[in-house]
């Protein structure tokens, strides 16, 4: 393990909830400023279409689709005329059950309920990615992190009633945990992940990763104890619970086993093929002059994602961060459809932010405000324009 990841793991003490949300509280008051910022450019360029950006925001897309599980529960399917069937078992339960919760204790339909759950969970994701960020790089660099998560070209999806903040909120708190040693708690977070997306594999990933580096560690002597632990082979026993678990149901409902789920996927020509098909489509943009415009944006934009990936190693992320982040990374791009889905898969990867986090964290206080100001009104205003045009599909 790094030097870097040595200080983040065996650094003891943390403080009391207060102390840590009031040492947060700076970075979460410039979140939801960025956020609002987003939600009213949003609310003014729906109006001038004659669109409601509720609906936007609420009832389109997958998110007709986790409200109909809440309202309905599982197998309802669509049968396309080329013969594709969209299932509903494609949508992982966790959001859909909170959604089931809010409507149930409260007076909210399903699509309020998941409108509600999505913007708790994009605070709490918030103040995960500051955590991890503060406990790696320090308190500046954190709220830098969060801001720049707030301000992604994307980031109106962290207030849609999708899984993405609900997600993000989970791993990051779940790598916080493992990061301070609190394999129990990154267990069951990871599992909570697992429960959310699919890709919460990779949270569970992460916690191993961890685990059977302190096991290394204290097997060569570098720690005082010379075994892992009862509580972190608890941590690593349950972290892959959650997706598992949703995978193996959904094999046993289809009646075609452990590999059901893919089957699931498929009718939604969604599946890993390695970035072939991704590879593709970037160069099929090469086929008129506006296009390739738009495929010279999609490479510098991977180049960017790998350099950004690579700083990371060279700073010295713990390896956790690093497990986390490669496969998000991974999964997201080498998917095999729906690539204009791709940024918005890309959100939980935060620690991608980490390094333009920390340069942002050396500028003065003016042009780092300044920096972030001009990029939330640009966020601001694209995120308007996408969500009242394409929009996550």
């Amino acid at each position: 393990m790094t030097d870097l990841a040595t200080r983040t793991v065996r650094r003891s003490g943390a403080p009391g909830l207060s102390g840590a949300l009031r040492r947060a509280a700076p970075a979460l008051l410039g979140y939801a400023a960025v956020r609002a910022l987003g939600l009213l450019a949003l609310a003014l360029w729906s109006a001038a279409r004659d669109k409601s950006a509720y609906t936007l925001l609420t009832a389109r897309w997958d998110s007709l689709w986790y409200t109909r599980v809440a309202e309905q529960g599982y197998g309802y399917e669509v049968r396309l005329p080329g013969g594709d069937v969209h299932s509903n078992l494609a949508f992982f339960p966790l959001l859909p059950w909170l959604e089931r919760l809010g409507a149930a204790v409260t007076p909210l339909s399903y699509a309020d309920a998941g409108f509600v759950v999505s913007l708790v969970a994009s605070l709490a994701a918030a103040w995960g990615i500051f955590a991890v960020a503060d406990h790696v790089y320090g308190s500046r660099a954190g709220g830098c992190a969060v801001l720049l998560w707030a301000v992604l070209p994307v980031g109106v999806v962290q207030s849609m009633a999708y899984s993405e903040s609900l997600f993000t909120a989970l791993a990051a708190w779940s790598l916080y945990a493992v990061l301070t040693g609190r394999w129990v708690t990154a267990g069951t977070l990871a599992a909570l992940a697992g429960l959310t997306r699919p890709v919460g594999l990779a949270v569970a990933a992460a916690v191993w990763a961890a685990a059977i580096m302190a096991w290394v560690r204290r097997r060569n002597g570098s720690e005082d104890d010379g075994s892992p632990g009862a509580r972190c082979v608890l941590g690593m026993l349950l972290a892959p619970l959650g997706a598992a678990g949703y995978v193996l149901w959904v094999g046993h409902r289809t009646g075609k086993g452990p590999l059901g789920y893919l089957d699931v996927q498929a009718g939604w020509r969604n599946g890993f093929d390695g970035g072939v098909a991704f590879a593709r489509f970037v160069a099929g943009r090469f086929t008129s002059l506006p296009g390739a415009v738009a495929g010279v944006a999609l490479i510098v934009g991977v180049a960017l994602l790998v350099w950004l990936y690579l700083v990371g190693v060279r700073q010295r992320q713990p390896l956790p961060l690093l497990v986390y982040t490669g496969l998000v990374t991974v999964l997201a791009l080498c998917a095999s459809s729906y690539f204009g889905s791709k940024p918005r898969l890309l959100l939980p990867a935060f620690p991608l932010l980490f390094p333009l986090a920390v340069g942002l964290a050396r500028l003065r206080t003016v042009r780092s405000t300044l920096v972030v100001c001009g990029v939330a009104a640009a966020s601001a205003v694209y995120g308007a324009f996408w969500l009242n045009g394409s929009g996550p599909p």
